[in-house]
């Protein structure tokens, strides 16, 4: 396949709540068979999270407060290449929670400085993140028409999945016709 039919494939456009899944043209090692949660695409650019890249780091070595409270698997994900050494914690909440901002979907970003637990009194869901995915304006929309990403629905659950090496062919195989079908696509065409 030519990048204009790995982009054709497209039906919606970037939004806050939405994924990002990595075509296979994607080799950059940043986002290779990366799922990106979007926080926020406008006219100022766009920012997420890549929810499928579990760390070694267990929370409690970097934050130990939050450690006991976030969903597992309970290790810092590596986020995205901007601002590595910075940590983004997400939740997920049901109403108004001192220490959190909405963001989309139910989905907040949460205070690390905050008390812990009144922020749990709130949330559902709890996941840190070192650094995340940004893009300047337009950057992301002129990626998506080379055929590097598929824009597809997103949902809370795939943010706090509890088997998040498995998203990319997961959010894949959920698509219809003929996404779905590139679930099982294999890591190096060569070989297969």
């Amino acid at each position: 396949m030519t990048s204009a039919d790995w982009g054709s494939l497209n039906t919606l456009v970037p939004a806050g709540g939405r994924l990002l899944v990595a075509t296979p043209l994607l080799v950059d090692p940043h986002f290779h068979r990366a799922v990106v949660y979007l926080l926020e695409h406008d006219s100022g650019g766009s920012v997420g999270v890549i929810v499928n890249r579990p760390s070694r780091t267990p929370v409690g070595q970097v934050l130990p407060d939050w450690h006991d409270v976030v969903c597992g698997p309970s290790v810092v994900f590596g986020g995205g290449p901007v601002q590595p050494d910075g940590a983004l914690c997400l939740g997920r909440v049901a109403g108004e929670v001192p220490g959190v901002r909405q963001v989309v979907d139910g989905v907040c970003t949460v205070d690390l400085d905050g008390d812990v637990s009144v922020i749990t009194r709130g949330t559902t869901a709890l996941r840190v993140f070192a650094g995340h995915a940004g893009w300047s304006p337009g950057q992301l929309d002129g990626e998506i028409g080379e055929g590097a990403w598929w824009v597809v629905p997103g949902a809370a659950e795939d943010l706090f999945s509890a088997d998040p090496r498995r998203l990319w062919s997961g959010v894949l195989r959920r698509q219809p016709a003929p996404l779905n079908l590139l679930s099982t696509y294999p890591q190096d065409p060569a070989m297969n």
